[in-house]
């Protein structure tokens, strides 16, 4: 079982956006350290409507993730444009980091979730995706752990489950409109989500 101390990548869906006050009140509470990853949400969902080349709508789409993770910081959080370690409750303004590394394809099958999935792998951290959704469904039945990296679905972005199990990142998806399922995730509880681990 991971520690608690251990930091780990929490990426906070935009749908969330009406949750971030109560969801920073429960990270400060566990205590554990903890990298947010802002979803894009409503900023990035005009990128999607535009009519634009695959590049700009990606680096549209991340200036979106931007926006939403000043909002995060306007809540008396530490923001940091660098991938980096955190040692309490830090959001990351994704935009200059990507651009320096331009890590992924560019492509509407790349999300904020695979973004969040590459800062757990340049961190050698697990990963939370905090989401709308139970976790991952397969035939409309909630699956409990994903063991096929060709699994396909609609609750994370098309490239997700394939780029955790090339790196070996352990991930979850859970509900975070759900307060002690948030909370037990960060204690490394069994909760109600999905579990992507790799290394088993």
């Amino acid at each position: 079982m991971t520690s608690l101390a251990s930091p780990l990548v929490v990426k906070v869906g935009g749908s969330l956006f009406d949750r971030v006050v109560r969801l920073l009140g429960i990270f400060r509470e566990v205590g554990r350290p903890v990298l947010i990853v802002p979803g894009g949400g409503k900023f990035a969902d005009l990128a999607r409507r535009l009519a634009v080349s695959d590049t700009a709508g990606h680096w549209m789409a991340i200036a979106g993730m931007e926006q939403f993770g000043w909002y995060i910081a306007s809540h008396d959080v530490p923001a940091t444009p660098v991938v980096a370690l955190p040692t309490g409750v830090t959001v990351l303004l994704p935009y200059c980091a990507l651009r320096e590394a331009d890590p992924l394809p560019h492509s509407w099958e790349v999300t904020s979730d695979t973004i969040a999935a590459w800062v757990a792998k340049e961190l050698s951290t697990d990963l939370l995706l905090l989401k709308s959704v139970d976790g991952i469904h397969h035939h409309r039945r909630l699956v409990s752990r994903v063991e096929d990296p060709s699994l396909t679905c609609d609750e994370v972005d098309p490239l997700f489950i394939p780029f955790v199990f090339e790196h070996g990142i352990r991930s979850r998806v859970v509900n975070g409109r759900h307060d002690d399922r948030v909370r037990g995730a960060l204690r490394e509880e069994v909760v109600i989500g999905t579990l992507i681990d790799p290394r088993f």
